[in-house]
Protein backbone atom coordinates (compact mmCIF):
# COMPACT_ATOMS: atom_id res chain seq x y z
CA UNK A 1 0.00 0.00 0.00
CA UNK A 2 2.86 2.43 0.91
CA UNK A 3 4.71 1.79 -2.38
CA UNK A 4 1.63 1.84 -4.53
CA UNK A 5 0.97 5.11 -2.52
CA UNK A 6 4.60 6.73 -3.14
CA UNK A 7 4.74 5.88 -7.11
CA UNK A 8 0.68 7.87 -7.47
CA UNK A 9 2.12 10.98 -5.72
CA UNK A 10 5.46 10.67 -8.37
CA UNK A 11 3.17 9.99 -11.44
CA UNK A 12 0.06 12.95 -10.45
CA UNK A 13 -0.06 15.94 -10.51
CA UNK A 14 0.34 17.39 -7.49
CA UNK A 15 2.69 16.64 -4.41
CA UNK A 16 3.83 18.25 -1.42
CA UNK A 17 7.35 20.60 -2.23
CA UNK A 18 9.08 20.03 1.21
CA UNK A 19 9.81 16.23 1.05
CA UNK A 20 12.42 14.87 3.69
CA UNK A 21 13.57 11.31 4.24
CA UNK A 22 11.20 10.61 7.12
CA UNK A 23 12.50 9.94 10.36
CA UNK A 24 12.09 6.26 12.02
CA UNK A 25 9.40 6.59 14.79
CA UNK A 26 12.58 6.08 17.45
CA UNK A 27 14.91 8.95 15.95
CA UNK A 28 14.58 12.69 16.06
CA UNK A 29 13.74 14.31 12.60
CA UNK A 30 16.83 15.06 10.51
CA UNK A 31 18.43 18.64 11.01
CA UNK A 32 18.17 21.39 8.51
CA UNK A 33 21.75 20.67 7.47
CA UNK A 34 20.86 17.60 5.94
CA UNK A 35 17.87 18.99 3.36
CA UNK A 36 18.54 21.84 1.09
CA UNK A 37 16.53 25.27 2.01
CA UNK A 38 13.34 23.85 0.54
CA UNK A 39 12.79 21.23 1.99
CA UNK A 40 13.96 18.63 -0.72
CA UNK A 41 16.01 16.00 0.47
CA UNK A 42 19.58 16.39 -0.21
CA UNK A 43 19.53 12.93 -2.17
CA UNK A 44 16.54 14.07 -4.55
CA UNK A 45 14.55 11.38 -3.68
CA UNK A 46 10.83 12.15 -2.82
CA UNK A 47 9.11 10.43 0.09
CA UNK A 48 5.83 10.52 1.66
CA UNK A 49 5.98 11.91 5.34
CA UNK A 50 3.25 10.58 8.00
CA UNK A 51 3.91 11.94 10.94
CA UNK A 52 4.00 15.95 10.74
CA UNK A 53 5.49 16.59 13.87
CA UNK A 54 8.75 15.11 12.80
CA UNK A 55 9.04 17.92 10.02
CA UNK A 56 7.73 21.03 11.67
CA UNK A 57 11.06 21.93 12.67
CA UNK A 58 12.01 21.95 9.48
CA UNK A 59 9.57 23.68 7.50
CA UNK A 60 8.68 26.30 9.80
CA UNK A 61 12.42 27.34 10.89
CA UNK A 62 12.64 30.73 11.29
CA UNK A 63 15.87 30.93 9.16
CA UNK A 64 13.49 29.69 5.96
CA UNK A 65 12.23 33.50 6.39
CA UNK A 66 15.40 34.97 4.89
CA UNK A 67 14.87 33.01 1.67
CA UNK A 68 11.30 32.36 1.25
CA UNK A 69 10.03 36.04 2.16
CA UNK A 70 6.62 35.35 3.01
CA UNK A 71 5.82 39.01 3.16
CA UNK A 72 6.58 39.76 -0.20
CA UNK A 73 5.28 36.93 -1.18
CA UNK A 74 1.81 38.01 0.38
CA UNK A 75 2.37 41.25 -0.75
CA UNK A 76 2.09 39.94 -4.49
CA UNK A 77 -0.68 38.37 -3.99
CA UNK A 78 -2.74 41.54 -3.52
CA UNK A 79 -5.07 40.19 -0.89
CA UNK A 80 -7.80 42.32 0.33
CA UNK A 81 -10.30 41.51 3.17
CA UNK A 82 -13.17 39.40 2.03
CA UNK A 83 -11.09 37.14 -0.31
CA UNK A 84 -10.85 33.39 -0.63
CA UNK A 85 -7.27 32.42 -1.58
CA UNK A 86 -5.71 28.60 -1.62
CA UNK A 87 -2.54 27.42 0.02
CA UNK A 88 -1.60 24.35 -2.19
CA UNK A 89 0.87 22.00 -0.82
CA UNK A 90 0.01 23.84 2.65
CA UNK A 91 2.31 21.48 4.57
CA UNK A 92 2.40 22.45 8.61
CA UNK A 93 0.70 26.05 7.94
CA UNK A 94 4.06 27.76 7.46
CA UNK A 95 1.89 30.58 5.18
CA UNK A 96 -1.37 30.21 6.90
CA UNK A 97 -0.40 32.77 9.54
CA UNK A 98 0.33 35.26 6.91
CA UNK A 99 -2.33 34.64 4.93
CA UNK A 100 -5.03 34.85 7.53
CA UNK A 101 -5.09 38.27 8.84
CA UNK A 102 -4.29 38.94 5.00
CA UNK A 103 -8.03 38.59 4.09
CA UNK A 104 -9.48 39.24 7.40
CA UNK A 105 -12.58 37.66 9.71
CA UNK A 106 -14.68 37.67 6.51
CA UNK A 107 -12.12 36.18 4.01
CA UNK A 108 -11.62 32.22 3.63
CA UNK A 109 -7.82 30.58 3.56
CA UNK A 110 -8.17 27.01 1.95
CA UNK A 111 -4.94 25.20 3.04
CA UNK A 112 -4.91 22.05 1.00
CA UNK A 113 -2.59 19.17 1.22
CA UNK A 114 -2.41 15.69 -0.16
CA UNK A 115 -1.11 14.08 3.08
CA UNK A 116 -3.46 13.72 5.18
CA UNK A 117 -1.47 13.61 8.80
CA UNK A 118 -0.35 17.13 7.40
CA UNK A 119 -4.34 18.39 7.63
CA UNK A 120 -4.40 16.35 10.91
CA UNK A 121 -1.47 18.47 12.42
CA UNK A 122 -2.51 22.14 10.48
CA UNK A 123 -6.12 21.60 11.88
CA UNK A 124 -4.51 21.12 15.43
CA UNK A 125 -2.56 23.73 14.58
CA UNK A 126 -5.59 26.33 13.64
CA UNK A 127 -7.59 25.16 16.31
CA UNK A 128 -4.83 26.01 18.50
CA UNK A 129 -4.07 29.90 17.44
CA UNK A 130 -7.63 30.53 16.72
CA UNK A 131 -7.32 30.96 13.27
CA UNK A 132 -10.97 30.95 12.22
CA UNK A 133 -11.41 31.83 9.07
CA UNK A 134 -8.76 29.16 7.90
CA UNK A 135 -10.04 25.50 6.54
CA UNK A 136 -7.73 22.35 6.30
CA UNK A 137 -8.49 19.72 3.75
CA UNK A 138 -7.37 16.55 2.49
CA UNK A 139 -7.43 16.72 -1.65
CA UNK A 140 -6.30 13.72 -4.51
CA UNK A 141 -3.32 14.55 -6.01
CA UNK A 142 -4.75 15.12 -9.44
CA UNK A 143 -7.46 17.51 -8.29
CA UNK A 144 -7.57 20.41 -5.55
CA UNK A 145 -11.39 19.77 -5.41
CA UNK A 146 -11.92 23.40 -5.73
CA UNK A 147 -15.68 24.57 -7.20
CA UNK A 148 -15.76 26.45 -10.50
CA UNK A 149 -15.58 30.23 -9.70
CA UNK A 150 -15.09 29.66 -5.76
CA UNK A 151 -11.41 31.60 -5.20
CA UNK A 152 -9.51 34.51 -5.98
CA UNK A 153 -6.26 33.89 -5.23
CA UNK A 154 -4.22 30.31 -5.41
CA UNK A 155 -0.51 30.23 -3.70
CA UNK A 156 1.63 27.53 -4.87
CA UNK A 157 4.91 27.44 -3.06
CA UNK A 158 7.72 25.09 -4.19
CA UNK A 159 5.35 22.75 -5.35
CA UNK A 160 5.22 23.14 -9.79
CA UNK A 161 7.71 21.29 -10.48
CA UNK A 162 6.00 18.33 -9.14
CA UNK A 163 3.42 18.66 -11.01
CA UNK A 164 3.53 15.76 -14.15
CA UNK A 165 0.28 17.23 -16.30
CA UNK A 166 0.46 20.88 -15.78
CA UNK A 167 -1.37 22.08 -18.19
CA UNK A 168 -4.33 19.87 -17.41
CA UNK A 169 -3.98 21.51 -13.66
CA UNK A 170 -3.81 24.50 -14.84
CA UNK A 171 -7.02 24.88 -16.53
CA UNK A 172 -8.29 22.74 -13.23
CA UNK A 173 -6.95 26.15 -10.86
CA UNK A 174 -8.24 28.15 -13.82
CA UNK A 175 -11.86 27.11 -13.47
CA UNK A 176 -11.82 27.43 -9.56
CA UNK A 177 -10.58 30.95 -9.94
CA UNK A 178 -13.39 34.22 -9.95
CA UNK A 179 -13.13 36.58 -12.79
CA UNK A 180 -9.84 38.33 -12.78
CA UNK A 181 -8.27 36.17 -10.10
CA UNK A 182 -5.18 34.93 -10.11
CA UNK A 183 -2.95 31.36 -9.44
CA UNK A 184 0.58 32.56 -8.30
CA UNK A 185 3.69 29.84 -8.68
CA UNK A 186 6.74 30.49 -6.67
CA UNK A 187 9.33 28.25 -7.68
CA UNK A 188 13.21 27.82 -7.79
CA UNK A 189 15.61 29.54 -10.13
CA UNK A 190 17.53 26.69 -12.40
CA UNK A 191 20.52 28.82 -10.71
CA UNK A 192 19.41 28.29 -6.68
CA UNK A 193 21.69 26.44 -4.59
CA UNK A 194 18.36 25.01 -2.86
CA UNK A 195 15.63 23.12 -4.11
CA UNK A 196 14.77 20.22 -6.43
CA UNK A 197 17.93 18.37 -8.20
CA UNK A 198 18.88 20.58 -11.58
CA UNK A 199 16.93 17.77 -13.91
CA UNK A 200 13.52 18.83 -11.92
CA UNK A 201 13.80 22.33 -12.49
CA UNK A 202 11.53 24.56 -14.40
CA UNK A 203 12.53 28.26 -16.15
CA UNK A 204 9.50 30.87 -15.08
CA UNK A 205 9.11 30.59 -19.15
CA UNK A 206 8.03 27.23 -18.85
CA UNK A 207 5.61 28.05 -15.90
CA UNK A 208 4.53 30.66 -17.68
CA UNK A 209 3.27 28.15 -20.62
CA UNK A 210 2.20 25.73 -18.58
CA UNK A 211 -0.64 28.62 -16.71
CA UNK A 212 -1.17 29.75 -20.18
CA UNK A 213 -2.07 26.42 -22.03
CA UNK A 214 -4.47 26.28 -18.87
CA UNK A 215 -6.28 29.50 -20.02
CA UNK A 216 -5.08 31.63 -17.81
CA UNK A 217 -2.29 34.98 -18.95
CA UNK A 218 0.60 34.42 -17.26
CA UNK A 219 3.83 35.99 -17.31
CA UNK A 220 6.96 36.35 -14.39
CA UNK A 221 6.53 39.70 -11.85
CA UNK A 222 9.39 41.51 -10.72
CA UNK A 223 10.43 40.31 -7.30
CA UNK A 224 13.45 40.32 -4.78
CA UNK A 225 13.67 36.85 -3.88
CA UNK A 226 16.51 35.00 -3.92
CA UNK A 227 16.09 31.83 -4.80
CA UNK A 228 13.19 31.50 -6.57
CA UNK A 229 11.28 33.59 -9.41
CA UNK A 230 7.46 34.38 -9.05
CA UNK A 231 5.04 33.80 -12.02
CA UNK A 232 1.05 34.90 -12.30
CA UNK A 233 -1.89 33.11 -14.09
CA UNK A 234 -4.15 35.32 -14.25
CA UNK A 235 -7.89 34.09 -15.49
CA UNK A 236 -9.67 37.56 -17.59
CA UNK A 237 -12.45 39.43 -16.15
Amino acid sequence: MRKSFVALLLAAVFWHPRQVPPAAADQAPPSPASVTHGGHPAHGMQHRFEHAEDWVRVFDDPARDAWQRPAEVVRLLALSPGMTVVDLGAGTGYFVHHLSPAVGAQGRVLALDVEPDMIRYLKERVAGERLGNVEARVVQPDDPGLPDGSVDRILVVDTWHHIGDRARYGKKLAAALKPDGFVMIVDFTKESKSGPPPEMRLGPEQVAADLAGGGLGAAAVEESLPEQYVVIGRKPP
